[in-house]
């Protein structure tokens, strides 16, 4: 099983999948580290990334995907998959990906990335994701969780919602 953790930035996404990777022992990947430098100098420089710009980092996390289930790994990653069109090509022929989408107010994320330091995401582009938003819809196979859930319990309602196990290892005594 392959859970990509979804969501504007702020949204705590890197907090919820590094907590739920470490919970079930599977290895866990921030897409943040997949960006392109490019991307990173772009988003640092205060500049909004456009779908051009996003499309070899979602290759890129989609291959982590794929390394993962070639491995017969469970994993966990974070990725914003801001759009439908995202989303759908991160889940399209991975049977077994499964998403968690964090969904947030936009004062909540104000409020975190203002606190947040030494992230190359700044503050103010935070408008240019909303504006990108396409909210998870009911057609979707997609888990919508108010992203104001303590992260320990949203962990817990990942596991349960979908139904994940730890990893062999992590059930030795």
């Amino acid at each position: 099983m392959i859970v990509v953790v979804a969501g504007v930035s702020g949204s705590g996404k890197s907090t919820v999948g590094s907590l739920l990777a470490g919970r079930l022992g599977w290895p866990f990947t921030d897409a943040d580290a997949l960006h392109p430098a490019a991307n990173i100098a772009k988003m640092r420089a205060g500049h909004p990334l456009t779908d051009a710009d996003r499309l070899p980092w979602l290759a890129a996390v989609g291959a982590r995907m794929d390394g993962y289930a070639a491995a017969g790994e469970s994993a966990v990653l974070a990725c914003s998959a801001l759009k439908r069109s995202y989303r759908d090509e991160l889940l399209a022929r991975r049977p077994a990906a499964r998403m968690v989408f964090l969904h947030a107010s936009r004062e909540m994320l104000e409020a975190r990335l203002r606190a947040r330091h030494g992230h190359f995401f700044p503050a103010g582009l935070l408008a240019s994701q909303l504006a990108d938003l396409e909210s998870p819809q009911p057609g979707e196979d997609i888990l919508v969780l108010d992203a104001s859930t303590p992260p320990d319990q949203a962990v817990d309602e990942i596991i349960r919602r979908l139904e994940l196990r730890p990893s062999p290892e992590k059930m030795s005594p």
